[in-house]
């Protein structure tokens, strides 16, 4: 199974189509919630637009799953995560794992709330990608990777103290549905 983080961007779209295509996926949900509109226009959906976009990179959209989350001002990645949860849950599909693709810092705390909603039952990876020129150049050669760093590196930090002063179940309240069938796949 295969999550896509819908604003990542479409370079990174079109390089999630080939991760789809080359890991052999059977599923791929496109997660994500409105756009972030701050002049009054309407805004669209992040998960909405993934998957249109996968559809233009040849993924067939019986193989597409859609995972729009609520219009939230904080906590973005682990609403998304809820909405991915439900949405595999209302579909009763349990894989055995799932990898997030994600765009680079924002990786480590995607993986940690994904893992904090989904483990033990599922194995949770994840893979960072990185446009060409930031493979190239050193984070610290970059004033927008070193603030992105940063500020991931904050988020992280806020969601593990976030997680570790509630119980699982507050965590997680009220979005997240309970499923006892499992059906495995990748």
């Amino acid at each position: 199974m295969l999550i896509i983080e819908g604003w990542i961007g479409e370079a990174a779209l079109e390089a999630a189509a080939k991760e789809f295509k080359q890991g052999h996926y059977q599923w791929v949900v496109t997660a994500g919630g409105p756009s972030l509109d701050s002049w009054g226009h309407s805004s669209w959906s992040y998960a909405k637009i993934a998957r249109d976009r996968l559809i233009l990179h040849g993924i067939t959209e019986e193989h597409i799953i859609m995972a729009p989350c609520t219009d939230v001002d904080a906590q973005r990645t682990r609403e998304s995560a809820l909405a991915v949860y439900n949405a595999l849950a209302n579909q009763n599909i349990h894989p055995a794992a799932l990898n997030i693709f994600t765009r680079g810092a924002h990786a480590r705390r995607s993986r940690l709330i994904y893992s904090h909603i989904f483990e033990p039952a599922i194995k949770v990876g994840v893979i960072a990608w990185l446009p060409e020129q930031a493979r190239t150049t050193p984070w610290w050669r970059s004033t927008e990777r070193s603030r992105e760093l940063l500020t991931e590196t904050i988020g992280y930090l806020y969601e593990t103290l976030l997680y570790l002063c509630q119980s699982k179940h507050t965590y997680l309240a009220p979005n997240k549905a309970s499923s006892k069938s499992a059906l495995s796949i990748q």
